[in-house]
């Protein structure tokens, strides 16, 4: 077990561990009537209005059971303070992240090792969470659900009329660029505003540039930032160029919204912004396509990772009617709805997203030409969404690469 988990352990298990649950933190989450009250919590406002959907069907179907959404600002950072005050959630839906594999290595979260949903969600998506949580660690202690895309949204009528072809390596991506700028339109639409936008971009660059077994050796101290992202901190830089006015200055939901209105011909999101631009436009055609960052074709993966994994906590006195949520969620039915309202993809075995925006990176699924997201395997609380924005500002690429060494050991030496 690493220090991370550790500390972790330190703060948290000591009492938690030792009490009942937390029920989402209202007593039992029972009452006299036999009503059952559980908390879901979710780390993705994207997803507010398609889990308010899902629960409401939910508990038509099982009227004894109210499932009350938690979905708030800096999920994360809430998550990991209420496992502080013994106050985790019934049940949680949460990225595939750092911070998923220090909270399964804490020994929060129930095993789903013996159980037969696991055979109903794609194996490659399980082993991407194991690795998350370690070698050190036996067991399964969350669900892939939805899974993502970190990739080029364009506008089809501007690349149109532009007469751009959909680039497949570095020339053609920066040649695209060029085009769209000579001709008076904003290459690409940033929204630096909110640190965490800059990742978008970074693991797009980094996914097809650096080996994915970086983390690990960084861990052994066998591999830099310095060393092995020169060429990826060289590429941020160069598409910052083609940026607009104020690339710090929009955050993005406005950012969403200008893109929708037809500002900028590129937009290096996650297919979670494809639902939030047609909102405000839902006439605009789209397009998508995995970011070209290799100079050889051939190299280029789409970055894809984990975007939900649905996890129940082990401490909740409502375990049965928590896992029977889950087990709601895995059908097929409830799965296809969610990726088609989130423009997501699933985990779950046999449903599949058809629709014709995401033609450009299909294949990458069909195919297997899949890379991982570098930042989920970074210690979480090393702040890299930070110390990215504030690279882009500064430009100062030495300086940058060297304090994500000195952050990166700062973390593992806690």
């Amino acid at each position: 077990m690493n220090k991370i988990a550790k500390g972790l352990l330190t703060v948290t298990l000591g009492t938690s561990l030792l009490l009942a649950g937390c029920g989402g933190g209202d007593g039992d989450g029972g009452n006299a009537d036999g009503q059952v009250s559980l908390e879901l919590f979710s780390n993705k406002s994207e997803s507010i209005d398609t889990y308010k959907g899902l629960i409401e069907k939910f508990e038509e179907e099982n009227p004894n059971i109210d499932i009350k959404l938690e979905a708030p600002p800096e999920a994360e950072t809430v998550l990991k303070t209420r496992l502080t005050k013994d106050d985790l959630p019934d049940i949680m839906s949460i990225g595939g992240n750092a911070t998923y594999g220090e909270l399964a290595r804490a020994g929060v979260f129930h095993d789903f090792s013996d159980s037969e949903l696991v055979g109903k969600v794609q194996p490659s998506y399980v082993e991407m969470l194991g690795k998350l949580v370690g070698p050190d660690e036996e067991g399964t202690y969350g669900l892939p659900y939805a899974t993502n895309a970190n990739t080029v949204i364009y506008n089809k009528e501007k690349v149109e009329e532009l007469g751009i072809e959909i680039p497949t390596n570095w020339d053609e991506f920066t040649q695209a660029l060029e085009t769209a700028k000579e001709a008076g339109e904003t290459p690409i639409y940033f929204t630096l505003q909110e640190a965490w936008t800059a990742m978008s971009v970074w693991n797009g660059v980094a996914g097809n540039l650096v080996a994915d077994d970086f983390a690990e050796r960084k861990n052994a101290g066998e591999a830099t930032f310095a060393e092995e992202y020169d060429e990826v901190a060289d590429k941020m830089l160069e598409l910052l160029d083609y940026g607009h006015k104020d690339n710090f200055g929009i955050g993005y939901g406005d950012g969403n919204n200008a893109f929708a209105s037809g500002e900028g011909v590129f937009y290096i999101q996650g297919n979670w912004a494809i639902p939030e631009i047609l909102k405000t436009n839902p006439d605009i055609e789209l397009g998508t396509f995995a970011l070209p960052s290799h100079d050889n074709a051939e190299e280029n993966n789409l970055v894809s990772g984990v975007d939900v994994a649905l996890a129940v906590s082990e401490t909740t006195e409502h375990k049965e009617e928590a896992l029977k949520f889950i087990e709601f969620m895995l059908s097929e039915e409830t799965a296809q709805t969610y990726i088609d309202e989130q423009k997501a993809f699933s985990a779950v075995e046999n449903v599949f997203q058809e629709d014709p925006v995401f033609e450009g990176i299909r294949e990458h699924f069909e195919e297997g030409t899949l890379t991982s997201f570098v930042d989920h395997y970074y210690p979480a609380g090393m702040g890299t969404e930070n110390l990215v924005q504030d690279f882009l500002i500064k430009k100062d690429k030495d300086a940058a690469l060297e304090t994500l060494d000195s952050e990166w050991d700062k973390v593992n030496d806690r």
